[in-house]
């Protein structure tokens, strides 16, 4: 997966991300379907953002940024910010 499509990934997933909010705003409150999604869909996003990030990181230091992987979620989710 290059930059390009990483991105493009992201970018479906904050709109996913973006309906939901809105569809659970006009409800009231969201299904628990439309929670379990949104907990999925930033899980999603954390590992794609991390990916993104060490890639980068990789091309700046002179390494292979497609040796990089998709981190587990567990280890993404650790991260503090």
């Amino acid at each position: 997966m290059d930059d390009k499509s990483i991105l493009n990934r992201i970018s479906e997933l904050v709109d996913e991300e973006h309906r939901l909010r809105s569809t659970a705003q006009t409800r009231e409150s969201g299904t628990e379907d439309d929670r379990d999604r949104l907990r999925a869909l930033e899980e999603s996003l954390d590992q794609c953002w991390d990916l993104l990030r060490r890639r980068r990181a990789a091309r700046q230091a002179h390494g292979d940024p497609d040796a990089q992987g998709t981190r587990a979620v567990p280890e993404v989710e650790r991260y503090l910010q």
